[in-house]
């Protein structure tokens, strides 16, 4: 077996908290969010994660990344076992996602799963196309409004 770095996309698990009075949840409730992305986005997951330890967001994460590297087999039955125990998956979008096998795994992964999806541009320019596992689900450009009513769905 060929070893898989981590980071390709299982890296985090967003733990969503609504505290805002205008939140559609009752502050209780708390929702596990999966979010995927290629490695090269990395950064930008890096952002989200800044964004959401800012006192007015709604939602906050925690960090479920994988510091070693697994074989294929292992990484994608940890993967699943972490998708199956979210209430939802954000998909990070851009011109490498549609090239990040892990990250169509991941999506394919989720649908088997039942787990509902949503895929978030990461730039309003030079968004790249949007992978097949993608067709017919919900697709929005970052705002912490719009995350927040997608969670909502969930």
């Amino acid at each position: 077996m060929v070893p898989v770095l981590i980071g390709i996309g299982i890296a985090y698990l967003l733990k969503e908290a609504f505290s805002n009075s205008n939140s559609q949840n009752n502050g209780d409730e708390k929702k596990k969010i999966f979010v995927s992305f290629a490695i090269e986005d990395r950064v930008y997951r890096d952002y989200l994660v800044g964004q959401a330890r800012n006192d007015r967001s709604p939602f906050n994460f925690i960090d479920m990344s994988v510091k070693e590297p697994w074989d294929e087999a292992e990484w994608k039955r940890k993967c699943r076992s972490k998708i199956k125990g979210c209430d939802g998956m954000i998909v990070l979008l851009s011109k490498n996602t549609w090239h990040s096998s892990g990250t169509r795994w991941e999506i394919k992964c989720a649908k088997d799963e039942g787990i509902p999806i949503v895929g978030m541009h990461i730039k309003k320019e030079n968004q790249g196309a949007i992978p097949p596992e993608l067709y017919g689900k919900k697709i929005i450009t970052w705002s912490w409004d719009k995350i927040e009513k997608s969670i909502n769905k969930f």
